[in-house]
């Protein structure tokens, strides 16, 4: 499925590379395993090829892709209010957030992204919701500014700048 030196996404955790693909002895059977090094952590982790898919393991986002989920950060909002499309509750929406992190889908994380801006222009943000806000905008970046191939300030300039208008629109 990847290759190594590949770059892909580790759902949570960011943007890893395929340093290499290593055979073990796991219970008696031979099992390939990819070694991703993630880029911006001192990580390192074995994924069982078999299961990649299943953990979320996927390649770098399109071009293409990355357009529509930007745009549609910005686009979707005009429709709805703050108020009509999370649930008020913290802990309902963190539920239904952690779950969108762990598929690792872009459109999904920069749902949450939009989510949360709009609710920060009706009231302040807990530590919970501000922790977990700096943790997408994490990974948006790191993928974001691989595929477009712009530097990781220059990003999160980009997307701060449409998140205002976001609030823009709310206000």
């Amino acid at each position: 499925m990847f290759s190594e030196q590949e770059k892909v996404v580790y759902p949570g955790h960011g943007v890893a590379k395929i340093e290499r693909i290593v055979k073990k002895n796991v219970g008696g059977a031979e099992a390939s395993f990819y070694e991703l090094a993630f880029l911006n952590k001192d990580m390192t982790v074995l994924v069982p090829v078999e299961s990649s898919c299943s953990v979320g393991l996927r390649a770098l986002s399109s071009h293409e892709h990355v357009v529509g989920v930007l745009s549609y950060l910005t686009e979707e909002v005009e429709h709805a209010s703050a108020i009509e499309f999370v649930p008020a509750n913290w802990s309902k929406r963190n539920k239904e957030y952690q779950s969108k992190l762990k598929k690792g889908d872009l459109k999904e994380l920069c749902e949450i992204y939009r989510d949360l801006h709009i609710i920060s222009t009706h009231k302040e943000l807990s530590f919970g919701e501000k922790t977990l806000l700096h943790q997408i905008e994490s990974l948006l970046v790191e993928e974001i500014s691989l595929v477009e191939e712009i530097g990781e300030e220059k990003m999160i300039e980009h997307l701060r700048s449409l998140c205002s208008q976001i609030s823009e629109k709310r206000v």
